[in-house]
Parts: C-alpha cells; structure tokens; sequence
C-alpha cells in the first residue's frame, strides 16, 4: 500500500503489462543471447518455472501484489540460489540481459536507473564464487 498520492515503481512502469514485459524478454535474451550462455547453464532447460518465480518476486519488489511471498514465502534470494555456482562472469551476464530487457521494456531512463542500481547491488550479493 502506498500513501494518497504517492506511486509505487509498479504503477509508474506500468504495472503488470510491464512486469510481465520485462520478466519475458529477460528471459528471452538468456536463452537467445550467446554472450549469457554461462548464465544460462545455471538455470532448468524449461525457463517457465524460473519465469514465473522471477514475475512473482518483480511484481512484489516493484510495490505491486506480494504474489511472490503469498506463495512461497519470503524470498530468502540468495539461500535459494546457493546450489548455483554464481561467479563474476555469470553475474555480469544476468545483469546484461536484466539491462537490456528492462531497456527495451521501460520508457522512462529514471525509472530504468532508480530500478537498477538495487538490482546491480543485489546482483552483486548473489555471487557465490570468486574467479
């Protein structure tokens, strides 16, 4: 909830249209761009599920429906992403394809950054392996 008159980052890109927009396209260029292939290789052959999860918790970090934690609880994002061996290089190239679907997604270049400065740091936190 929000107070009158204020706006969350869900509503002002868009709401669910956008989420949805962007969840498909990043998950598009993962699987498309060859400059991810390490990045992909962490996920399931089947991205639906990874898709899904990803929409759930956008939509919730972005200040829409809790829909990820209605679900499946609190987040718990980098305990759940321990099995995976995040090192800098898989890092750099999920932030290369969150980037540019989120480019290609929302219009609006402040927006863009208010969104991905928290996203790069969280990125960052991920990592699970030096080089």
């Amino acid at each position: 909830m929000t107070d009158a008159g204020s706006t969350t980052l869900y509503d002002a890109i868009g709401g669910d249209a956008t989420v949805a927009a962007l969840t498909t396209r990043f998950y598009e260029l993962m699987d498309t761009l060859p400059e991810a292939a390490r990045c992909r290789a962490l996920h399931p052959a089947d991205l639906s599920g990874s898709r899904e999860k990803f929409y759930e918790y956008l939509t919730g970090w972005l200040g829409g429906p809790p829909l990820y934690t209605d679900k499946r609880g609190h987040p718990m994002l980098r305990r759940r992403h321990f099995g995976a061996s995040i090192g800098a290089i898989e890092r750099d190239e999920w932030l290369l394809c969150f980037r540019r679907a989120l480019e290609e997604t929302v219009a609006h270049a402040q927006l863009r950054d208010v969104i991905l400065e928290p996203v790069t740091r969280l990125a960052h936190h991920m990592q699970n392996r030096e080089e």
